[in-house]
């Protein structure tokens, strides 16, 4: 299911646990997806404002509501076709916006208390979809860059990068645990 406003599409994955595994405990299958979205994670519609020079567009503001603090700013680029998956922050929001090209971002809900545990969601960023994406610790996250040329992100973290010990857990982005494809989709 699509959202109209954002070009969210999310699902759910229902958890099914091996026997012996506890409730709640760690996922050892996930089944059939259907509509949701992961608690925490906001989408929110950027106004782009074009004039005979350009375009301006603002990102995030120290006023806005969804402003959770300034760590440091910076920008990251994806060649066509490359999957940048999967990675999760304990501490740290995310605060990421696509300023060019167009990205598939997946979100997976992996937080033991989340009342969404197990949620899978999609949000559509870049050029055709102005959006900034806020993503809260706890959240595994990755995209595919779907556009024909490299894009951009940039992401204004609420914390610093630590060289000697990041916030930054990582997963292959075919991984078992996230039950996703990152299989470009046509037809």
């Amino acid at each position: 299911m699509r959202d109209e406003t954002t070009g969210a599409r999310s699902t759910d994955a229902h958890m099914q646990t091996e026997p012996g595994v506890p409730p709640g405990g760690a996922p050892a299958k996930w089944e059939k997806p259907f509509s949701g979205t992961v608690d925490g994670v906001v989408v929110k519609a950027l106004r782009v404002i074009p004039d005979d020079r350009g375009r301006l567009m603002e990102i995030l503001r120290s006023d806005d509501p969804l402003f959770a603090g300034f760590g440091q700013v910076y920008m990251t680029t994806t060649y066509p076709g490359v999957v940048k998956a999967w990675h999760m922050h304990k501490t740290q929001t995310d605060h990421m916006a696509a300023v060019s090209g167009m990205f598939r971002l997946a979100l997976f809900d992996a937080r033991e208390d989340s009342p969404t545990r197990g949620t899978l969601q999609e949000v559509y960023m870049g050029d055709h979809n102005p959006v900034l994406v806020v993503i809260p610790p706890g959240v595994y996250h990755g995209w595919m860059c779907v556009s024909e040329h490299e894009g951009m992100v940039v992401n204004l973290p609420d914390r610093l990068y630590n060289y000697t010990n990041p916030d930054e857990f990582r997963l292959p982005h075919d991984t078992p645990d996230i039950p996703y494809s990152w299989q470009r989709r046509s037809g």
